[in-house]
């Protein structure tokens, strides 16, 4: 499989990489399957984060016996020094090795103090020094952080959303990483679902040749698609333009791009979901959705306290209430019109 040197770390990464928060979902035969498959394939970068429940135990379950022949990344959201290196110890176990490739800073809200000799960055430094880690990166959804970053001197990576539907500040965002040969490792490849053609996705990025993308995958028959992809890679023809280019103007404005750390939301309301709803009857298979029983649990939105909670937490700093409302609400209309379609 074609290799990508990941900036100043020197990693030499499958431009096909593996993005292990999906595998959170599956059972662990099913995750050490698709792991040992993806393994077999070629694929050598998994990228995964203590946030993510099992991930690692999954990654170190299936992959602990060729630790040496693979590249792992994962992620602290630890907010102290101590924390942090607890976060560490428990993912080397989970991991079943004694370093960790890259690890990375879990959606920093802003860049460390480097002279503050206690904070997360200052115990990273530390790991390093002692071998337990081997590169330090960050991820962000904010961008000017990732900006910022990129810059700084302090990462050796950046973890950026990056697909077909990104706009140009994003792509200078690649661009300015290049320049300072910060590896870049582009997560939400395809948008939390809303790029309607992972072909498409597959041939965009290999127009940016410096990104890596990680593949979220939890089904076998995903791994596969990527794996065909990869062995006959999609010609970027004007064809291909056309439809990113309508996709693009179809999902232009504020959009949900599924990250997360809006929840939870104090009334159950399941937020990255509601707020795309209506994106996802309309671009991918949608009888799921159109259930009895799927419509009457999505009544919890009309109990919203419009406590703020979920607007703060946003990376994006959307109005969250207001896109769930807007997405619920234009859902109700489509689920009249098909719900006799699930009886």
């Amino acid at each position: 499989m074609k290799k990508v040197r990941l900036g100043k770390t020197e990693l030499m990464v499958t431009k096909t990489s593996f993005g292990a928060l999906a595998i959170q979902r599956v059972d662990m035969a099913t995750a050490k399957s698709i792991l040992q498959n993806a393994y077999r394939a070629g694929i050598n970068y998994f990228d995964t984060a203590r946030a993510y429940t099992d991930s690692e135990e999954k990654i170190g379950a299936a992959l602990g016996d060729v630790r040496h022949e693979i590249i792992i990344s994962t992620k602290t959201a630890a907010k102290t020094k101590e924390d942090m290196i607890k976060e560490l110890d428990t993912s080397l176990k989970n991991l079943k090795t004694d370093y960790i490739d890259i690890y990375q800073m879990h959606n920093a809200p802003a860049l460390p103090d480097p002279k503050d000799e206690n904070s997360v960055y200052a115990g990273m430094v530390e790991a390093k020094k002692q071998g337990k880690i081997r590169h330090i990166g960050i991820t962000a959804h904010r961008y000017d952080v990732a900006w910022d970053a990129a810059s700084s001197g302090l990462f050796e990576t950046v973890q950026f959303p990056l697909s077909y539907l990104s706009d140009q500040r994003d792509l200078d965002l690649l661009d300015r990483c290049e320049a300072y040969d910060i590896g870049f490792i582009a997560m939400k490849a395809l948008s939390g679902g809303l790029c309607g053609s992972a072909k498409a996705v597959f041939a965009f990025m290999q127009q940016h040749p410096y990104a890596v993308p990680i593949y979220g995958i939890q089904r076998q028959r995903e791994l596969d698609e990527f794996l065909e992809l990869d062995a006959n890679p999609p010609v970027f023809d004007e064809e291909m333009k056309a439809l990113i280019e309508k996709e693009r103007m179809e999902l232009s404005g504020e959009f949900c791009r599924a990250c997360g750390y809006c929840m939870p939301c104090p009334v159950g309301i399941e937020i990255p979901t509601v707020a795309r709803l209506h994106l996802l009857v309309t671009r991918s298979p949608y009888q799921p959705y159109i259930t009895k029983e799927y419509y009457e649990s999505l009544k919890v939105v009309d109990q919203c306290l419009h406590c703020g909670s979920c607007s703060s937490k946003c990376p994006y700093q959307m109005d969250v209430p207001s896109m769930v409302r807007k997405q619920y609400d234009k859902y109700l209309k489509f689920y009249e019109e098909h719900k006799d379609e699930s009886k």
